[in-house]
């Protein structure tokens, strides 16, 4: 069932978003060739701690760290460690925190340095306007997979491909609520969306085919053919007037 927030709830998760967004861009200005996926991760703890909130991750279904760090192929939950990050690298952060009792979620990809390549700078562009087509589709009286295919055809148009293992979710008291949000679908199908709705919408956009592994540690998911993926993450409040991202 898919839980129906309050006023207050939607402002409580709005706080944590406000935090996770600032956080978020502390973590964009260190992102730079030679420092290591490890120390992003430290960097990231010193700022949980600095706000005083509670990393959604580090221990969540045992996972080892504070934030996901994916590099190129790895299409979400790379485990941060002793990778140091290299000029034209491709990395995904995700990250999530715990604020009196309620979460909020994003992620985003940047370019490490300066050699990129014209068709990264297109799968950067491409999956970020693809999490903004899906957000414009969380409004009253439409359907959750109205989301999921405006995310499909953009991208799917552009040449690329949508990752099917993994999908974006309510949120709110829990980091995982209902419903599940493919990033693929048909549209006018699924439940239908009403005020106070919050959701962590997330496309993951391959270069090459949409299919993926996962290594030997459990968590890290892979491109299958081993190209580039890109991931971009929004916690968004469905309200009278349309969608609100509150983790901007």
């Amino acid at each position: 069932m898919i839980k129906i927030k309050t006023k207050e709830e939607i402002d409580k998760i709005a706080q944590a978003g406000k935090i996770l967004a600032k956080i978020s861009n502390t973590l964009k200005k260190s992102i730079k060739p030679g420092i290591t996926t490890g120390e992003l991760d430290q960097l990231a703890q010193n700022e949980f701690q600095r706000f005083d909130v509670v990393s959604a991750f580090k221990g969540y279904r045992g996972f080892p760290a504070h934030i996901c760090c994916s590099v190129n192929e790895e299409v979400v939950h790379g485990i941060p460690n002793g990778r140091k990050l290299q000029d034209g690298d491709l990395l995904s952060i995700d990250l999530g925190i715990k604020l009196d009792g309620y979460y909020a979620d994003a992620a985003f990809t940047q370019a490490v340095g300066n050699k990129i390549k014209p068709n990264i700078k297109k799968l950067i562009n491409v999956t970020r306007q693809a999490l903004s087509k899906g957000i414009n589709q969380a409004r009253i009286n439409k359907r959750i997979s109205d989301i999921s295919s405006a995310i499909q055809g953009y991208v799917e148009s552009s040449g690329f491909s949508v990752v099917r293992e993994f999908v974006g979710h309510g949120i709110g008291r829990e980091l995982h609520e209902e419903p599940q949000i493919p990033n693929f679908g048909k549209p006018n199908t699924g439940e239908l969306i009403t005020e106070g709705m919050v959701f962590a919408i997330e496309p993951m956009v391959n270069m090459g085919s949409w299919q993926v592994d996962i290594l030997e540690n459990g968590w890290t998911a892979v491109t299958k053919d081993k190209m580039p993926s890109c991931h971009f993450e929004h916690t968004v409040a469905v309200l009278k007037d349309g969608p609100v991202i509150l983790t901007q």
